[in-house]
Formats: structure tokens, C-alpha cells, sequence
């Protein structure tokens, strides 16, 4: 199948040939000011073949989103994929990839040790009902206990 290319990097990506789970470095820009910013794809699910169920994933982004900060100040975002396989965080500033991964790592190990689920309320929240701990935390244990397949992103 011919596709052409379109202006979203991941778009042009070619899913079937990626094997989750794996951390890929996804795009870098540079601001007019020379600040950088580094994209990654933090994969869980395989594209197409499996997806996060939304109150685990939900979960798992407010966990994610929330204690990150606690192992770097150069985060930019982390948001969930609409097709829920996984997750995009953005760093500014930082482009050492094994860093990256072991910030992830601790950030994961946190979501492991979570009593409760931040701002998991309709105050703080968008969906407050749709919120699964147990399910984030099964997501993390399993994307943890791959964790020496995180860099490899293309299958043979």
C-alpha cells in the first residue's frame, strides 16, 4: 500500500513494523531562542494488535504526568496517543536517551507505589469517573518487566 507523506511524524511511521514496548526518540526542534525540544514515543501496546483499556490508561497518564517532575525539571508534557498504545513526553533541553529511559524507569517504579491517583476528582478533571489504579499499575509492572527491550523499536 502507497502512502504519502503527511505533516505528523507518527503518521508516517510505520506500525507494523515497530514491536512494543520501546522508547523512541520521535522528533527534535529547535526554538528560535536555540532551546531544543526532544519527542519521544513510550510505547506499551502493540500498534494494532493491542490497546490500553482507558480507565487503566487514564490512570496511568495522571500518575505519569504527575511524578515525572520528580525525576526531572526538563519536562515539557507527557500526554497519552489517541490510539491508545501509548504515551508521548517531551523534554526541553535533554537529549541523553539513557536518561530518559531511567527517568521513565523511577517514574514507573512510583506508579508501582501510589496509595491513590492524583487529581482524580471532578475538580482536577476532565473524566473523573474513568480511573482504574490497579489497571495503571498493571500497565507499568508490565511495561517495567521489559525494560531491557525499551531501545529496540523495529522488529527482524
Amino acid at each position: 500500500m502507497s502512502k504519502d507523506k503527511t505533516n505528523v511524524e507518527s503518521f508516517d511511521l510505520d506500525h507494523t513494523k515497530v514491536v512494543a514496548p520501546y522508547v523512541r526518540l520521535a522528533g527534535v526542534k529547535e526554538g528560535q531562542k536555540g532551546d531544543v525540544v526532544h519527542k519521544y514515543d513510550i510505547r506499551f501496546k502493540q500498534p494494532n494488535k493491542d490497546h490500553m483499556e482507558m480507565p487503566a490508561l487514564h490512570s496511568l497518564e495522571h500518575l505519569m504526568a504527575d511524578r515525572i517532575r520528580n525525576h526531572s525539571d526538563k519536562v515539557i508534557d507527557l500526554s497519552p496517543m489517541g490510539c491508545q498504545t501509548g504515551f508521548y513526553v517531551s523534554f526541553i533541553n535533554h537529549d541523553d536517551y539513557e536518561d530518559v529511559l531511567n527517568i521513565l524507569e523511577l517514574t514507573l517504579q512510583d506508579v508501582l507505589a501510589a496509595k491513590s491517583v492524583p487529581a482524580c476528582n471532578e475538580v482536577q478533571c476532565g473524566w473523573a469517573a474513568s480511573h482504574s489504579l490497579e489497571g495503571a499499575q498493571a500497565l507499568a509492572k508490565e511495561f517495567l518487566a521489559k525494560r531491557n527491550e525499551w531501545h529496540q523499536v523495529f522488529g527482524e
